[in-house]
């Protein structure tokens, strides 16, 4: 089975569907003396509506492109996993257009008419239409089609051996995910697959992770006939977390390069990400694991320091921010470090007149206006207080760069994020720090200091916990012992965790 997906560097929610366009022909085969080939492929029957979906078939002598008379087809087809039909069908002129239509009925309803239609009215055809009426058949999707020619040039002239092609042609489908974040609110994520139907969506605001399924048939025939799997999301741009300058995609647990995806932040409500996964990457997920079932995906950020991307309303400029502390605390202070890209100079760093607004509610909290820098290692920094009343989203308006008043864009960060009671992270790096407390080659003091720097920045996440006032200092002896069970992997993040709870709960570590 072979999938083609024609896409598209802009999409839009509303007319994803026209775009998802499959198409396949296959490769010549002998049939009384001469070459022929099967052509499928899709198309909306409006461009403009999405209220049904044609798919053509026609059987083609290869070299003078003419379709053949007096075709039999028998076509046994599919949506996902779903059975739709399987029928023998006539056509005067080697030519069916099938048109799925979205019906709220018991059974799939096979009506058939001569129409011209779309592809009849390309080719100069009368061709057999075919209705194929039912719940969903409109929406998108893969669809599969068994078919064996039984006759050619002529009804009476019923082959010895049926010439038999299987395709697949995908329809894209848009899944909308509506999620409730800590931090950002109610944000909508939408998936839209140029493949095949997917379930399971699942956004982990913890580790920022999006997961899905999606059916794929893993056999040599079929990885070595799909040319490209094609996935995209659109994310709002108020969803500030993912924002991200780079992402990482895992299928089956294996990590896809990174130059399967493409962010694309020209629209002014959502940024579209394309993840376009190419047969070489489809070989290297078959030859680890051949006997896998369908696709699991696990879409996170790439980068380990959160770096926020976004592109100004005029298309010129993009604009990359990250801060410190990793984590933002009211009352605290605050550096905020960007840089100033030029789009169409492949995103090198740009000397630019800017203004920066940082602001809560239209309150504004800080401004400054400057030059950009041009320099890859000189990044631009604003150092502000954040006021202790303030908490949650803050934006990052950036204005009238290069004196532009359209080249403007705004980020959201936020303030006091909230911490899942279940969060758990904590450098691997810092497994070593605990051995060596363990071991006596760090005193107490060092440990707890060095321990309380990196709650207080974000670097460990840990629930949040009452903290004591009082003035112990003592660190219980079976602490010791936990750091050094948890070193070796004798112990669970959790357990250690618990520890350093007790800590805090005793006032020893103050956070």
């Amino acid at each position: 089975m072979f999938i083609f997906a024609v896409v598209l560097a802009s999409l839009t929610i509303e007319n994803s569907y026209g775009h998802g366009v499959g198409s396949e022909t296959f490769p010549p085969v002998k049939l009384d003396g001469k070459l022929v080939t099967l052509e499928v492929s899709s198309s909306t029957n409006n461009p403009n509506e999405i209220d049904d979906q044609q798919i053509s078939i026609s059987m083609i002598d290869f070299d003078s492109k003419v379709t053949l008379r007096d075709v039999t087809f028998q076509i046994k087809s599919e949506r996902g996993e779903q059975f739709l039909f399987e029928k023998e069908f006539k056509a005067d002129n080697g030519f069916l257009v099938f048109n799925f239509v979205s019906e709220d009925t018991e059974k799939i309803i096979i009506e058939e008419e001569n129409a011209g239609g779309l592809f009849g009215s390309m080719l100069g055809l009368e061709s057999r239409k075919i209705n194929v009426k039912g719940p969903n058949l409109s929406e998108g999707g893969l669809y599969k089609f068994d078919i064996s020619i039984l006759t050619a040039d002529s009804y009476s002239n019923k082959l010895d051996e049926p010439l038999v092609f299987n395709a697949g042609i995908s329809i894209a489908q848009t899944t909308k995910h509506t999620i409730n974040d800590p931090n950002f609110g109610e944000q909508t994520i939408h998936v839209i697959t140029f493949y095949d139907e997917i379930s399971n969506f699942n956004y982990n605001s913890n580790s920022k992770e999006i997961t899905f399924s999606m059916p794929f048939e893993w056999t040599e025939s079929n990885v070595n006939q799909t040319s490209v799997v094609h996935e995209e999301l659109i994310i709002p741009k108020a969803f500030g977390d993912l924002l991200v300058s780079g992402f990482s995609m895992y299928v089956n647990d294996i990590k896809l390069s990174d130059n399967i995806v493409t962010i694309d932040d020209f629209f002014s409500d959502g940024r579209v990400v394309h993840f376009i996964i190419n047969q070489k990457e489809l070989w290297k997920i078959f030859e680890k694991y051949e006997n896998q079932n369908g696709m699991d995906f696990v879409i996170k950020p790439s980068k380990e320091k959160t770096q926020l991307s976004s592109v100004t309303e005029n298309g010129q400029f993009r604009i990359l921010v990250s801060w410190e502390p990793e984590t933002l605390k009211s009352n605290s202070d605050a550096k905020i470090i960007f840089d100033v890209t030029d789009i169409f100079l492949k995103n090198t760093p740009i000397a630019v007149n800017y203004d920066l607004t940082i602001t809560q509610d239209q309150k504004t909290i800080y401004q400054q206006s400057g030059m950009s820098s041009d320099s890859r290692d000189n990044h631009n920094i604003a150092e502000f207080t954040i006021p202790k009343d303030v908490t949650g989203i803050l934006h990052l308006n950036f204005e009238n760069l290069a004196g532009n008043d359209l080249a403007r864009t705004s980020i959201p960060i936020v303030i006091d994020p909230v911490i899942s009671k279940n969060e758990l992270s904590i450098p691997e790096w810092i497994r070593s720090n605990a051995a060596w407390w363990a071991e006596g080659q760090i005193d107490d003091a060092t440990f707890i200091q060095g321990i309380e720097y990196l709650i207080r920045n974000g670097i460990i996440l840990i629930p949040s916990t009452p903290q004591s006032d009082s003035e112990t200092k003592e660190i219980p002896s079976w602490i010791r012992s936990n750091a050094a069970w948890w070193a070796e992997g004798q112990i669970d993040d959790e357990t250690f965790v618990q520890g350093l709870q007790y800590l805090i709960q005793k006032g020893i570590l103050r956070v």
